[in-house]
């Protein structure tokens, strides 16, 4: 485990705030705590100077107040760096990262759809992963969510 201790200084001597926001749980696993002010240019750095240049996928986390919004990225050695994002679960809103990878446009369609997320920047396009008819407002990953009764919300 020699590159990961490498990558946390790079991110840390970049991005000072990230001190204490980092770990290594094992070998080829970074996770960093970001603010959403910061996400934007944290991502950037990792793709164009640490060569995270993969989006593996996006986690969305109901964790009670806030919301939580992994992005795993991933480079050719294997290794992965998850940045986690905590939301305000009452006005979920995050900015759209397809202009970094077009194809998180499907993940962040389930975020929007599964948790309420507001995707800023995302163009409009079809609901993802639930029907057409699926009730406005009807978030069925977050934790307070209930069937609401006659509902077709299987």
């Amino acid at each position: 485990m020699t590159k990961e201790p490498d990558i946390q200084n790079s991110l840390i001597k970049k991005f000072g705030f990230l001190e204490g926001k980092i770990r290594i749980p094992r070998e080829r696993r970074i996770f960093a705590d970001a603010a959403p002010e910061n996400f934007a240019t944290i991502i950037e750095y990792a793709m164009k100077d640490l060569s995270f240049t993969m989006l593996c996928t996006i986690t969305g986390l109901d964790e009670g107040a806030t919301l939580g919004f992994l992005y795993h990225l991933a480079r050719e050695d294997g290794i992965m760096l998850s940045i986690k994002l905590n939301i305000d679960k009452n006005n979920p809103v995050i900015k759209t990262i397809t202009g970094y990878f077009p194809g998180a446009d499907i993940y962040e369609r389930e975020l929007m759809d599964l948790l309420g997320a507001k995707v800023e920047g995302l163009p409009e396009g079809r609901r993802y992963p639930l029907s057409d008819d699926w009730p406005v407002g009807d978030y069925p990953l977050r934790k307070d969510w209930k069937k609401q009764e006659g509902a077709n919300n299987a």
